[in-house]
C-alpha cells in the first residue's frame, strides 16, 4: 500500500520511492486515474500495476492530514485501511503490506478496523 497524495503523480517519501522504482508505467496508470477521477480523496483508495516492482499491484490511499483529532481523522484513516484491502480482495490480492507510519503521522497509537 502506497500512502500517496491526492494527485496521485508521486510526492516525497516512500510515494516518491515507490514512483521511481516502478518507472513510467505507474506514473502513466496513475495519471490515466487522475484524469477519470481528479484524482483519490482523502480516505480512499486505488489500484495500479506494479510496473517495474516486484509486486503485481500497488494500492494507492491518501491519509488524513492530523487536525489534533478532531477533524475525522481516525474514520479517514480506518477508510484508508478499509478501502485498500476491499480492493485486494477484489483484485484477488495474496499478500499486502501496510506502511506503519501512516497511523503515528496523524497521532493514533492503535485502530481496529471493522
Amino acid at each position: 500500500m502506497n500512502a500517496a497524495n491526492n494527485s496521485l503523480l508521486g510526492g516525497g517519501g516512500v510515494d516518491g520511492a515507490i514512483h521511481k522504482a516502478a518507472g513510467p508505467k505507474l506514473l502513466e496508470e496513475s495519471i490515466q486515474i487522475r484524469n477519470k477521477t481528479g484524482g483519490c480523496a482523502t480516505g480512499e483508495a486505488v489500484i495500479t500495476s506494479g510496473g517495474n516492482l516486484p509486486a503485481r499491484y500497488v494500492i494507492h490511499t491518501v491519509g488524513p492530514i492530523w487536525h489534533g483529532g478532531t477533524n475525522g481523522e481516525e474514520e479517514k484513516l480506518r477508510n484508508c485501511y478499509r478501502n485498500s484491502l476491499q480492493l485486494a480482495v477484489k483484485n484477488r490480492v495474496d499478500s499486502i503490506a501496510f506502511e506503519e507510519n501512516a497511523k503515528r503521522d496523524v497521532g493514533i497509537k492503535s485502530l481496529t478496523i471493522v
